[in-house]
């Protein structure tokens, strides 16, 4: 599998990116991200290419979600 990287213009444009790609896991394993994202940090869910690939995106987005809400507070 070949790894790729997208730059994006802003964190904004990245945060809607990954949550677009949330949801297609989300509708396809009929499960919110953040009840498969605890499922799977306690060991309940495999290690399969496709939870580990949204286990990563949903780090990347509480990561993006924090850096926003951390410059907004700060314009603030």
């Amino acid at each position: 599998m070949r790894k790729q990287t997208i730059q994006y213009t802003s964190s904004l444009d990245a945060l809607l990116a990954v949550a677009k790609r949330l949801s297609v896991y989300e509708n396809h394993q009929k499960m919110d991200s953040e009840d498969f994202f605890y499922q799977y940090t306690q060991g309940v869910l495999s290690d399969d290419v496709l939870f580990i690939e949204w286990a990563n995106d949903y780090r990347h987005y509480l990561a993006l979600r924090q850096e926003i809400e951390q410059r907004l507070n700060y314009a603030a």
